[in-house]
């Protein structure tokens, strides 16, 4: 039988979680086995961002198999925005073992979107090993507009779907209340956000409209969380491919954000509006929150027409068979 490694192991509700789960529920599906031990016998490794198991690694290599590295983006706000001591050396140690991993290690790489691989490219040259872009996949049967939904009548609902909104990655999030404040002149607006937010940025934060802190959202509930909104916001920045984009797209959810990172690669004209940021996302500049309120505010009238339009974009481009066949190539065919 067929088996692949995958490495590391990684639990909990981030994308990185996410994607494990899912790629495996398509290899189950497929008949070929899954292990996460580098020394057992297998027929790929895949090695979702970095590994701290190097030795490892290489006896795998070694042993003639083939080593693919899946990459998400590069740490980078650490570089612009003071995070503190432990969350800046975490990121740079973070990159410096990615980037070690995509040069010493890897046989070939993936990136999650096109943005990702120019990103890599323009920071740390091209990759020796070949290279390929996969956008990543959903269960279309599981994040579906079908199911239970407790969409309000009486207030328009901006969700926030994020792993986390705290310290220096929080942003996006007053960027979000500016935008529902905006819209709040005309329509009634409530913002919920699922994800870790700190107490310092509750605290800072000063809104006019209702704002809901949800915490971390079991993965289980997030077709319903979406299912009751009428908007999400993407509030990343930067962001290189977010499984929570696709998720709500699937979901029938459209979403709005400014044109930063890969987010204009995912959302089609009709299934949202991203709009241009109006300044520079690398340095944290305030994006044009006016321009971004005018747009939402034509989802927020024609619900169904985007609605359907969100659902048709995922059904024609982030099926799970789609990117489990697609990642199946670069770790079998030659």
């Amino acid at each position: 039988m067929t088996r692949i490694c995958i490495t590391p192991f990684v639990q909990g509700t981030g994308g990185m979680a996410s994607f494990r789960l899912k790629f495996e529920q398509g290899l189950t599906s497929r008949g070929i086995g899954v292990t996460y031990d580098l020394s057992a016998k297998s027929d790929a490794v895949l090695v979702i961002a970095g590994t701290r198991f190097l030795l490892d690694l290489n006896r795998a290599r070694r042993r003639g198999i083939r080593v693919v590295q899946r990459l998400d983006g590069i740490n980078w706000v650490q570089r612009v925005k003071w995070s503190g001591v432990k969350y800046t050396l975490r990121a740079e140690y973070g990159n410096f073992m990615l980037s070690f991993i995509r040069r010493r290690f890897a046989d070939r790489v993936i990136y999650q979107s096109q943005f990702i691989r120019k990103w890599w490219e323009d920071w740390y040259g091209v990759a020796k090993a070949p290279a390929t872009v996969i956008i990543n996949g959903v269960d279309l049967n599981t994040y579906t507009p079908e199911g239970e939904s407790e969409r309000p009548n009486d207030v328009f609902r901006m969700l926030l779907l994020e792993g986390s909104l705290a310290r220096g990655l929080n942003s996006g999030l007053f960027h979000a209340v500016s935008v529902a404040e905006k819209l709040s002149a005309t329509y009634p607006m409530e913002v919920v956000v699922a994800g870790v937010v700190d107490e310092a940025t509750r605290g800072n934060l000063k809104s006019k409209v209702p704002v809901k802190f949800l915490g971390t959202v079991p993965r289980a509930e997030i077709p319903k969380l979406a299912r009751s909104s009428h908007l999400m916001y993407c509030a990343e920045v930067n962001p290189p491919c977010p499984n929570s984009v696709i998720e709500a797209l699937a979901c029938g959810l459209p979403v709005i954000g400014f044109d930063s990172g890969a987010l204009k690669e995912l959302v089609s004209d009709d299934a949202g509006f991203i709009v241009p940021y109006g300044a520079n996302p690398w340095r944290l500049e305030t994006p044009d929150i006016s321009a971004l309120a005018q747009s939402a505010g034509d989802v927020l009238e024609k619900q169904d027409q985007f609605r359907a339009a969100a659902r048709k974009r995922a059904e024609a481009e982030f099926g799970l068979d789609k990117m489990v066949d697609s990642y199946l190539k670069v770790l079998l065919e030659d």
